[in-house]
């Protein structure tokens, strides 16, 4: 049972990466996947998440520092959900990690206490 990031990287400003995270092992459906973000000495924050349930249309968070740049979306058949990054700035630097939940989180999804399950991080570093 795993959450596996990848993708990250160095890139230069104004360039692009696509994250990935492979969720296998499990038997549940995780109804709630989001993407978080933390740097050295701050704590981690929500980039963008994803939930689904209760018959309403899926619920999308993304934070307000990325919107219009950063895309999440998920492939059911693979288990996969990944993170576009356009447009990547310097202050985008951090590490990167992946989460899921077996709760329909709806707009919680952007709260990271809120998941069971994590992946262990993928370094993205925006330098020129």
């Amino acid at each position: 049972e795993q959450l596996v990031e990848s993708g990250g990287g160095l890139v230069q400003p104004g360039e692009s990466l696509r994250l990935s995270c492979v969720i296998s092992g499990f038997t549940v459906e995780f109804k709630s996947v989001g993407w978080f973000r933390q740097v050295p000495g701050k704590e981690r924050r929500a980039v963008s998440c994803l939930s689904r349930g209760g018959g309403a249309r899926e619920t999308r968070v993304t934070a307000d520092s990325v919107e219009g740049r950063f895309t999440i979306s998920r492939d059911d058949a693979t288990n996969t959900v990944y993170l576009d990054m356009n447009f990547l700035r310097r202050e985008d630097t951090a590490v990167y990690y992946c989460a899921a939940s077996i709760s329909s989180l709806r707009a919680a999804c952007a709260e990271s206490t809120k998941y069971n399950f994590w992946g262990r991080g993928t370094q993205v570093t925006v330098s020129s």
